[in-house]
């Protein structure tokens, strides 16, 4: 009996390797069931604000520098850097997505930041947030031109105001057109 038992809990669960913690932090959804296409894969890189994305040729987010601090974040792992007034930033991702339409060559890219704390001279800034690019990309030319819209649940801590409100409107946001362009490795 013991043997039964344990042979259907080895074939319920699986004898499969762990799962890497950086490749199901982000989803990765093709519509009509379709490859992810390789020609998008590479570094991203906005005109502006200092957004960058790392695209794997099976669609996953390899890294991202996010404007909050330019700091490069890897899915599924906190990253800890020292600030320019000797405070440090924490930047702990939440599950990532990345969507591709085939028909509109539609890609959507969601960043969630589940825990977002910089300490600056004094002052803080902690909170969460979440980021989503979403518009036609021609890798052909290179160009990826988005709507990004970013929802903030930011506070901020100074010695004079402890506690205050920098989020964005929970259900807009704030929006504004960001280009990509394709950029070359370093």
């Amino acid at each position: 009996m013991f043997l039964v038992c344990g042979l259907s809990m080895l074939l319920a669960v699986g004898c499969h390797r762990p799962l890497d913690r950086q490749a199901a932090a982000v989803d990765v959804a093709v519509e009509g069931n379709r490859a992810f296409p390789s020609n998008i894969a590479g570094r991203w890189r906005a005109d502006e604000d200092g957004w960058e994305f790392v695209l794997a040729p099976d669609g996953r987010i390899v890294s991202a520098v996010i404007s909050l601090g330019r700091v490069r974040v890897v899915p599924g792992r906190t990253t800890t850097v020292p600030t320019r007034t000797g405070g440090q930033g924490i930047f702990a991702p939440g599950q990532w997505l990345v969507h591709y339409v085939p028909g509109s060559s539609q890609l959507t890219v969601k960043i969630a930041m589940d825990h977002v704390q910089v300490e600056m001279g004094g002052s803080t800034i902690e909170g969460s947030s979440t980021d989503v690019f979403a518009g036609p990309i021609d890798p052909a030319q290179g160009t990826w031109q988005t709507l990004w819209t970013t929802f903030t649940k930011y506070t901020g801590h100074t010695p004079e105001r402890p506690s205050f409100d920098l989020s964005t409107d929970p259900t807009y946001g704030e929006t504004k057109p960001l280009t990509f362009r394709k950029v070359a490795d370093q």
